[in-house]
């Protein structure tokens, strides 16, 4: 269990890193891409007894969200690893692709943001298990008479910058389409890059876990009444 959620952290921090593409350079991008690939491998290698399991077991809202949320996390995935393929001039560019620039560069910037964002709602939706993983492996504990209320405050304040650096940085004009280039605000800086798409990620991830716990607790009610 450490190791998966170890790996999906990993990826996590990847995809930062490669939303920035700009900042940290095309060279360093691809090499980010490659290793990404490489852990969404052993991700799937991993979770091939959830993959089993999907038929399984009583179909609820809940289960229904974990699964489109995994499919479209999947396809923008391809959408981005495979667009990149196309557009690779350092890493991969002995593979022998030809044409269709155009098309993957079109694809490549809006896969990329979507996949960002449904990877925290993906992580979203298993939070309790990860902070779970966290305590059992670390030991750390809050005080009982926070342990409620703190998580609470830092994820309404996560989240309220993370909605304000979510327009600031402009990510509806690349999530819809409206833009085909990378562009950060004058004032973009690493740490100030860093912080915003972590707030921002904790922002769908916040939306995705408190909205997990109502449509588990709904099912439940529901199970209970009949």
């Amino acid at each position: 269990m450490g190791k998966k959620w170890a790996v999906d952290l990993a990826l996590i921090a990847v995809l930062l890193l490669l939303i920035g593409y700009s900042l940290i350079g095309e060279e360093i991008h691809e090499w980010l891409g490659v290793g990404m690939f490489l852990l969404l491998i052993f991700h799937h290698a991993v979770n091939v007894p959830w993959l089993r399991n999907l038929k399984k077991g009583q179909d609820s809202l809940y289960r229904c969200m974990q699964t489109v949320l995994t499919v479209l996390l999947l396809f923008t995935t391809l959408g981005t690893l495979l667009s990149g393929l196309v557009l690779s001039q350092y890493v991969l560019d002995f593979l022998p692709l030809h044409g269709g620039s155009e098309l993957a560069r079109a694809l490549h910037l809006p896969c990329a943001y979507w996949g960002y964002l449904l990877m925290g709602l993906h992580l979203g939706l298993h939070w309790g298990a990860v902070m779970s993983t966290v305590r059992r492996t670390t030991g750390l504990r809050l005080p009982s008479k926070y342990r409620t209320a703190a998580p609470r405050v830092l994820a309404a304040a996560v989240s309220c910058y993370g909605l304000y650096a979510f327009f600031h940085n402009d990510l509806p004009n690349h999530l819809l389409l409206r833009s085909h280039f990378v562009s950060f605000p004058p004032d973009q800086t690493v740490p100030r890059f860093l912080m915003d798409y972590a707030a921002i990620m904790g922002l769908f991830l916040t939306i995705a876990h408190y909205d997990g716990i109502f449509l588990r607790r709904w099912s439940a009610g529901n199970a209970a009444e009949k």
